[in-house]
């Protein structure tokens, strides 16, 4: 069944398969679990927070 859906894809390459197989393989996600538990304020992106952190830090490695 991996194969077929790979095939089907038309990018067919060993870590495909291997990739499609762990998905038919995957146990179902947990059911939503009820809670009272309310957001006041809606969660916002900050893309500078990053920026800030390292500034704090001090220092900054550069890994590439």
């Amino acid at each position: 069944m991996a194969v077929e859906l790979v095939l089907e894809s038309g990018a067919v390459s060993a870590e495909h398969v291997l990739n499609v197989i762990g998905r038919l393989n995957a146990s179902a996600p947990p059911e939503q679990v009820e809670t009272a538990l309310r957001l006041n304020e809606a969660p916002q992106a900050d893309t500078d927070r990053y920026d800030r952190l390292r500034d704090q830090a001090g220092q900054e490695v550069d890994h590439a």
